[in-house]
């Protein structure tokens, strides 16, 4: 769990901080909060898999779809975000469809 949780994080955090500069939003707090959504998330995502294992591609798909809504709700709920709705919607797509590409190539 660690060195996906490392690997996820690293990831997030980097396409975190693009759109926070590219969209000039507040770096270090939607930093932070994609740092506590990956803590969360990525418990449960672990948990998950390992209580549903027999059926690993169904609970990684409907996981990976309920991280990435979480983690929408977690960026807009925390206003000092300055995130929209739609904002936040598409940075959680763009933050889980990175690590999850990426760790889908990685032998972790």
């Amino acid at each position: 769990m660690i060195p996906t949780l490392a690997i996820t994080t690293i990831v997030e955090s980097i396409v975190c901080l693009a759109y926070s500069i590219w969209r000039k939003k507040p770096i270090l707090a939607i930093l932070l909060t994609s740092i506590l959504a990956n803590l969360i998330t990525q418990s449960l995502l672990w948990i998950a898999l390992n209580l549903f294992f027999q059926h690993y591609a169904a609970t990684l798909s409907v996981m990976e779809l309920t991280i990435g809504l979480a983690e929408s709700v977690l960026l807009y709920g925390i206003r000092v975000n300055q995130l929209s709705l739609r904002e936040a919607l598409g940075l959680g797509l763009l933050m889980n469809v990175s690590s999850f590409g990426l760790g889908w190539f990685l032998p972790v």
